[in-house]
């Protein structure tokens, strides 16, 4: 029995250098832990949380991989999308065709009617009229002046009075108000 209790005290008792190493572990990772826990607990999290967003993208492009790969390989269906495509862009062009078209003829009528002004205003000038630029503006009146019916007279506008005296300088200081500027005096400042 005594080798047997011997052979037990062997197993239980670990050797210095291990017992050493242990404990050396036990107090490195216990001071890396207190200074340094709520850094390493906040970092695994920010981990877990990219690797989550990661592996969501990475099963998404996945999926459009096999998606397209998919669509590649079928002939049916990429003809009915080029036809799709063409006939969209057909559409497309229909419709600026027609815009092109209301444009021009939009600039035709402003063109006849600059050229009709035109006209209006060389016959004036050949009748011996005169021409007023807001022509355009105002309906056309007839020519010959009949008597005027209006029995109100314009009355003449007053004169302005000016708001200040004719020698009125505001950089002069002189001539008006309790302000006046004066400009400061030159040379060195006086600190100390």
């Amino acid at each position: 029995m005594a080798a047997a209790e011997m052979a037990a005290q062997q197993l239980d008792a670990k050797p210095p250098l291990e017992a050493e190493g242990l404990h050396f572990l036990q107090h490195t990772v216990g001071s890396v832990l207190s200074a340094y826990g709520w850094y390493i607990l906040f970092g695994c999290v920010v981990l877990y949380l990219i690797f989550q967003k990661l592996s969501g993208s990475l099963r998404v492009m996945r999926q459009r991989y096999s998606d397209t790969t998919g669509a590649a390989i079928d002939p049916e269906v990429v003809v009915k999308r080029q036809e799709a495509l063409a006939a969209s862009r057909l559409r497309m062009q229909e419709e600026l065709n027609a815009q092109a078209e209301k444009y021009r003829e939009k600039q035709k009528q402003l063109e006849e009617a600059k050229r009709r002004q035109k006209i209006e205003i060389w016959e004036s000038m050949q009748e011996g009229k005169s021409y007023k630029g807001n022509s355009r503006l105002r309906p056309k009146q007839e020519t010959d002046p009949g008597p005027s019916t209006s029995s109100v007279i314009p009355k003449p506008k007053p004169a302005r009075k000016p708001l200040r005296g004719g020698s009125y300088n505001p950089l002069s200081g002189e001539g008006g108000g309790t302000c006046s500027w004066r400009p400061g005096r030159r040379g060195p400042s006086s600190g100390g």
